[in-house]
């Protein structure tokens, strides 16, 4: 196993990685009863989304350990999971059978796109500070994830940003359980974020604050629920549904790019050198197959989880951390009543805490050179204030075309003395979202 994962390479053990794979495992777990609770607004039924689910995360997340060796995990994404209910909600006729075709349509774009490079030419293309931006972006969106589930960030009328009611049980759990992480943390504890989970569940448990386990929980998976293979591809055509095509394909194009390249450089991949590019390669194709095999399986779009920053954060370096989240996921088909048990302020907890060591990389941005530090700030600012990656690395795309050419033009130098490079894709990048925002509205 250790010579498989490379482990010793990594530094790392069996130990920590298994420690890792269930720090992710928890701190993603919830998408087990979110997604089914969203999608069954697009009339999908829970069980038969609970199932797609856990297979889709334990089935691809273990393809992701093996065949990449990195430690990401994917389950269905948030967000793409919303837009897919919004899109069957709409009134235009547009049936649950339809969404997942189109959703699977998105996926056979991503290998086409994986196969023929373009989407690692992203990782050449992307201006080193506006990774780190990237990275420091996605761990603000992921606090802003935590405040906004746990409570403590309410908005209130007339769209402004307050704080919650201490007095509401999840708010002061979730503080609760950021103190005992962040205790556990400065005591160099390891596998303090795990600790601090299940610490913070004990005390809801000990407060009343834990659901219990009713008498018709579903303890054995009936597979025979699965909305396998539920398309409907004369439908798609019928209806017209190109332009929610492209936005699964677009959208997603950012997310992935964006979590791959964030979750990588914090477990220590050089996104920069040979062996980097090539694993992110391998690493995008299991992608984009996840967004297929997923829709297959009868749920919108898997994709790479950001929440794997938590098992990265605990020392999880290799595929054998991703291997532990697949196996959890598939286990949790038989015990879904006990994974439902641990509150969501235990994982709210942990995805702040995530959020301050993912901002670790903002230091590694150059400031002081504003065609770098202005794209990299929208950047940071907009993925959680917009609630979406993608917007955010649009918004940074293209304000740095934009800067870079203006320097060239007028003979402008960076710090270094060289000039600022526009790869070619960025300029391909950045006509294509200014197309997306003008004519699609930035939906």
């Amino acid at each position: 196993m250790e010579r498989f994962f490379r482990l010793k390479e990594l530094g790392t053990n069996i130990r920590t990685e298994l420690v890792a794979g269930l720090t992710t495992f928890m701190t993603m777990a919830y998408i087990l009863v979110v997604n089914p609770i969203i999608l069954g607004g697009a009339g999908l039924e829970f069980n038969a989304v609970f199932l797609a689910t856990a297979l889709a995360a334990g089935i691809f997340t273990i393809i992701m350990g093996l065949y990449v060796n990195l430690p990401v995990a994917l389950a269905p994404g948030m967000g793409l999971n919303a837009y897919f209910a919004t899109v069957v909600a709409s009134g235009e006729g547009i049936t649950p059978e339809v969404a997942l075709t189109a959703v699977f349509i998105s996926g056979i774009i991503f290998i086409i796109l994986t196969l023929t490079q373009v989407r690692q030419m992203l990782v050449t293309a992307v201006p080193d500070s506006l990774k780190f931006a990237i990275t420091a972006g996605i761990g603000l969106f992921i606090t802003i994830i935590g405040l906004k589930n746990s409570g403590i960030m309410t908005i209130l009328d007339g769209d402004v940003i307050a704080l919650g009611s201490i007095t509401d049980p999840n708010v002061w759990l979730t503080i609760v359980g950021i103190f005992l992480i962040a205790i556990l943390m400065v005591l160099r504890v390891p596998g303090a974020i795990l600790l601090g989970i299940i610490l913070t569940t004990i005390v809801a448990a000990l407060t009343g604050n834990v659901g219990s386990i009713g008498s018709d929980a579903m303890w054995v998976p009936d597979f025979s629920q699965l909305n396998f293979w539920h398309f409907d591809f004369q439908g798609v055509f019928e209806v017209g549904l190109i332009t929610v095509v492209l936005t699964f394909t677009f959208v997603e194009l950012f997310d992935t790019f964006g979590t791959l390249v964030g979750t990588a450089t914090r477990a220590g991949v050089d996104t920069n050198s040979g062996e980097g590019k090539k694993k992110i390669g391998k690493a995008m194709l299991v992608d984009a197959v996840s967004v297929s095999g997923g829709a297959v399986l009868g749920t919108s779009t898997v994709t790479a989880y950001i929440e794997s920053s938590s098992g990265i954060a605990q020392g999880g370096r290799s595929g054998l951390t991703a291997v532990t989240v697949g196996v959890l996921f598939l286990l949790s088909l038989f015990i879904s009543p006990i994974v439902g048990l641990v509150p969501g302020a235990a994982t709210s907890a942990a995805l702040v805490i995530v959020g301050a060591l993912m901002m670790q990389s903002i230091r590694n941005i150059n400031f002081t050179d504003y065609v770098y530090a202005i794209p990299a700030f929208l950047m940071i600012v907009i993925m959680p204030f917009t609630y979406n990656i993608a917007n955010g690395i649009s918004f940074g795309i293209v304000s740095y075309v934009i800067l870079a050419l203006t320097a060239k033009l007028t003979g402008k130098k960076a710090e270094d003395g060289g000039e600022y490079k526009i790869h070619w894709l960025m300029w391909v990048l950045a006509v294509l979202i200014l197309a997306r925002y003008i004519f699609m509205g930035g939906e």
